[in-house]
């Protein structure tokens, strides 16, 4: 019954993709742009935190795009570990104790991605088929 969703595979890492680094961004236009507007969000500055809301803008958006797709999502893919391991891991191991499972699970989403590329919907793909 379900074999006949292995057709869309390509397809679905596309929106995958698209979805999480949408998801992704927001925490980039929350941190720059204020919007929308979160209470706590840092402002963007020379701190690790400051730093974060651009590298968080910049990623997703070349994630939603599908552009540099390998080597965005290798970089947010380490970011999400470091920022796992230095504001969640420092108050305990467990994901769901320390408020770390968002983290965590871009962390190997955006692994995955790298490793599985940008699938059929993406800007890396339409300049494939150009070249």
């Amino acid at each position: 019954m379900f074999d006949r969703f292995s057709a869309w595979q390509p397809q679905l890492l596309s929106v995958l993709r698209i979805m999480s680094g949408a998801l992704f961004l927001q925490h980039g236009t929350a941190k720059v742009l204020g919007f929308p507007v979160v209470e706590g969000v840092p402002p963007p500055g020379l701190s690790l935190a400051g730093l974060s809301g651009p590298l968080e803008l910049i990623l997703g958006v070349l994630l939603v795009l599908g552009l540099f797709t390998r080597p965005a999502a290798f970089l947010a893919a380490g970011f999400c570990a470091v920022a796992y391991w230095m504001v969640h891991g420092v108050n305990g191991f467990f994901p769901i104790l320390n408020g770390g499972e968002l983290a965590a699970l871009y962390c190997f989403v955006f692994l995955y991605i790298c490793a599985a590329g940008p699938g059929p919907w993406s800007l890396d793909a339409a300049m494939r088929k150009r070249a």
